[in-house]
């Protein structure tokens, strides 16, 4: 049995988030906050005359979820998905036709989800076939 963090989410001895329930409700958790940031921001620039609401770019709101993913892809030494980007971009170029905040901030939410679950099975799975 290896050592663990203390903390949120959980961890292994080096540094590993050990469920994806972990890595989901972390990742989530900062895009919600991220998404929140850019509205408020957005809204204060519109209010004081900067522009329209909703021109801002919602892929601002992925920064916590990637600062998480990079966090464990370090710990875990090898491996990256880029699904998660090529579905995120998807997603934001079929909403290309919806303001920046809207259509970015659901590129931002598909790239947090795909990449959570890709990267957290993947990892494991390459893990195990590595030893």
């Amino acid at each position: 049995m290896t050592e663990q963090r203390s903390g949120f989410p959980r961890r292994d001895a080096e540094g590993r988030i050990l469920t994806l329930g972990d890595l989901l409700g972390v990742s989530l958790a900062g895009l919600v906050i991220g998404v929140l940031a850019v509205v408020l921001f957005d809204w204060a620039f519109a209010l004081i005359g900067s522009g329209d609401f909703g021109r801002s770019n919602g892929w601002l709101a992925i920064i916590l979820p990637a600062w998480l993913f990079w966090d464990d892809f370090r710990a875990w030494e090898f491996g990256a998905a880029a699904v998660g980007v090529v579905a995120g971009l998807v997603v934001a170029g079929l909403a290309a036709g919806l303001p920046s905040l809207l259509s970015g901030g659901l590129g931002a939410a598909t790239f947090t989800l795909g990449y959570a679950v890709v990267w957290f099975h993947g990892v494991h799975w390459l893990a195990r076939r590595t030893g």
